[in-house]
């Protein structure tokens, strides 16, 4: 069986779902990260596979998308790079490609906490198999801390989880030691349980509070997506959708496309009601931007509007309307 037979689209309504969408990561140790970026830049590009991969001494991170035979070539090599042979992927699918650029990326991180001592490789919380997670989180006493931005957060979530309200992954460990008292107490810590997009911010943050003195630390593996993939609706504790960071903006359950769109201004979900606000203005504005720009920013916002609609008439892509991965997650 090929490394994406699984993924293929099924006949009928799902049929139209010809690209493969993986996000993937791996804290890994690169000694050449020019040279990796090098050879994976030329092999997307000839495969035509688009999207933004980050790479740093510690591993590698990002979303990628493109027909299922050029994904299996591309993700075969990653494979094969330094202590990637069990690389985390998580697959799903588009009916066009989500990205309009390849890049390849080198950072000091693959997702940027600042905490520069803290390695995953070296000490990392338990991880939690999505078909256990509903137990784990329902045990009482359990802390179910979300570790997405608040924007994130706004989307979906697990019913009971605390919302630290970062707006960056940056702010976790501030956050992290200014609640530390009132979240675990005196005596016994409780168990701490944190979850994320994919899984890479939680590999992070439990080996940030492992570093802080917290043991009893867990988090879901794979990630919401994998939850979303795994676990029926009728079973799950997950509320809303998960925004992810390409052009489908948010997925629910099965990874299905989700009904939020995205604020072209500030990069920002937009949902259903948020479109119907008289502070949305597509491409221009929503709800939660308008207060932060003036009126001249919003003035040329309109005018990449209307030059990005003028391009989609003639056929052409325009620069403006392409959406930058931030895979990363900062």
């Amino acid at each position: 069986m090929s490394l994406l037979e699984h993924t293929a689209p099924e006949e009928g309504a799902a049929a139209n779902l010809s690209v493969c969408v993986a996000a993937l990561y791996k804290f890994a140790s690169f000694d050449d990260c020019v040279g990796i970026r090098e050879v994976l830049i030329k092999l997307c590009r000839a495969q035509g596979v688009k999207g933004t991969l980050i790479l740093a001494r510690e591993g590698i991170n990002g979303t990628i998308a493109g027909s299922d035979e050029a994904m299996g070539e591309v993700l075969a090599h990653i494979r094969q790079l330094p202590g990637c042979a069990d690389i985390d992927v998580k697959f799903s699918r588009a009916p066009s490609p989500p990205f309009h650029r390849m890049k390849v990326r080198i950072k000091r991180e693959i997702v940027t906490m600042g905490e520069l001592n803290i390695n995953p490789l070296v000490n990392v919380g338990h991880y939690v198999l999505p078909q256990d997670w509903n137990t784990l989180i329902s045990e009482p006493g359990t802390i179910l801390i979300d570790t997405r931005n608040d924007y994130e957060v706004a989307v979906g979530s697990f019913a009971g989880a605390i919302n630290p309200q970062t707006r960056s992954f940056r702010e976790f460990p501030a956050w992290f030691r200014a609640e530390r008292n009132r979240l675990l107490g005196e005596g016994t810590p409780p168990k701490v349980a944190m979850f994320c997009t994919g899984g890479i911010r939680c590999e992070k943050s439990t080996a940030f509070l492992m570093a802080e003195g917290v043991d009893d630390v867990y988090h879901l593996q794979g990630g919401i997506l994998k939850y979303l993939e795994t676990i029926p609706p009728e079973q799950s504790l997950w509320e809303g959708e998960c925004f992810v960071f390409d052009q489908r903006v948010a997925v629910g359950h099965g990874l299905e496309l989700g009904k939020h769109g995205l604020c072209h201004a500030c990069r920002r979900p937009v949902s259903e009601a948020d479109r119907l606000s008289p502070l949305f203005e597509d491409g221009v504005s929503c709800p939660a931007c308008h207060s932060e720009r003036t009126d001249e920013q919003r003035a040329g916002y309109r005018e990449r509007q209307r030059q990005e609609n003028l391009a989609g008439q003639r056929g052409d892509e325009h620069i403006g309307a392409v959406l930058v991965s931030q895979h990363q997650q900062d």
